[in-house]
């Protein structure tokens, strides 16, 4: 039995690291773990510019110690009325490295997101041409679709024909929650990847009904039914370069997920790799951790590989109910629960 494992240090390809005092808690857990991290640009206001982005950037390197080794990896947040041409130079600049696309009104702060997608084909065309990733919040907004259905009717209804018309653009249909997302990503064209979050590998939606309501299981998109959670299971370990790390971590005070209209999130950042590791070890597959920790990723955006390393042992350990303090705490995944090993360096 493997009791130690040592790996290229990891990317996190999809994290919130919020702003302020919540920016200040929580960006150390990332950046404790991951080399990089794509930055979610969902602040209010949105992260719609490059000005915008250089500033957020900043904030978030004040708030780490200076020999951090952490590297935030800047997006842009499309609206209706996104610039082609200065999306591309910020691009060149090395100040934004993705896009991302929030359907209007499909989760957190996304009241500034894209009411038709298909209205920014010229902003879709650049990115394509000069090789800059689409990342995809995937799921339909309409009322009269079940919570339940949104992203496996985005990919039919919009997804698919994304691909198709532009099929050279890099995508990432990111926080897969089902077999058909599953199965689309693993069947689609090699610029098509997706990420996997550590509480869809690990969660069925009845965590969130679990003798009441489970706020701080509550999540967008929402975890799924048991089928569907050993589908991207099986996805995470199979091996594919096409499935990599993205948290989505995404903290809340607690007072904003135990209320009337709870947040959607789970800030899952303090033991992310401790999660995943635990899903690996699980299915029997420590071999291909790595690859999906540290190598798919990177590989996908044309990004280097990592230098340094990290190292795991098993050891059983106690995850805090609480981080923060009395001013300012979050509830972290897995809160109360024994996990079976700790990264130690």
């Amino acid at each position: 039995m493997t009791d130690r494992l040592t790996i290229r240090r990891p990317d996190d390809w999809h994290v919130h690291l919020r702003d302020g005092a919540m920016l200040e808690l929580v960006a150390q857990h990332t950046a404790r773990q991951f080399a990089r991290a794509i930055i979610m640009p969902n602040l209010t206001p949105p992260v719609t510019d490059a000005a915008a982005a250089r500033a957020y950037r900043d904030r978030i390197l004040a708030a780490l110690p200076a020999d951090a080794g952490f590297t935030p990896l800047m997006t842009c947040y499309l609206t209706d009325g996104a610039d082609a041409e200065a999306i591309a130079a910020a691009h060149a600049e090395g100040v934004f490295t993705a896009c991302k696309l929030y359907p209007a009104h499909a989760t957190t702060n996304s009241a500034h997101g894209v009411t038709d997608i298909f209205a920014l084909a010229p902003v879709l065309e650049r990115m394509q041409a000069i090789g800059m990733p689409l990342l995809i919040h995937g799921e339909v907004t309409d009322k009269d679709i079940d919570i339940f259905d949104r992203e496996a009717v985005f990919i039919e209804r919009t997804l698919a024909k994304l691909v198709r018309d532009f099929p050279a653009l890099k995508i990432v249909l990111e926080h897969i929650t089902t077999a058909e997302a599953a199965q689309y990503v693993a069947e689609a064209p090699a610029n098509v990847a997706a990420t996997i979050t550590p509480q869809h590998l690990i969660i069925n939606r009845n965590a969130i009904f679990d003798g009441g309501i489970r706020p701080h299981a509550y999540c967008l998109p929402v975890a799924k039914r048991e089928g569907h959670r050993l589908a991207v299971r099986k996805a995470a370990v199979s091996g594919s370069a096409k499935f990599f790390l993205g948290t989505d971590s995404a903290p809340h005070v607690v007072e904003a997920k135990e209320s009337s209209c709870g947040c959607a999130g789970i800030f899952n950042a303090p033991f992310a790799l401790e999660s995943y590791l635990k899903v690996f070890d699980e299915e029997g597959a420590l071999d291909r951790f790595e690859a999906f920790t540290s190598e798919n990723g990177a590989r996908f955006y044309g990004l280097p590989l990592n230098e340094g390393t990290v190292t795991l042992e098993r050891v059983a350990h106690r995850v805090p109910d609480r981080v923060g303090d009395d001013t300012l705490s979050v509830v972290p995944f897995h809160a109360g629960e024994t996990l079976g090993w700790r990264m130690v360096a």
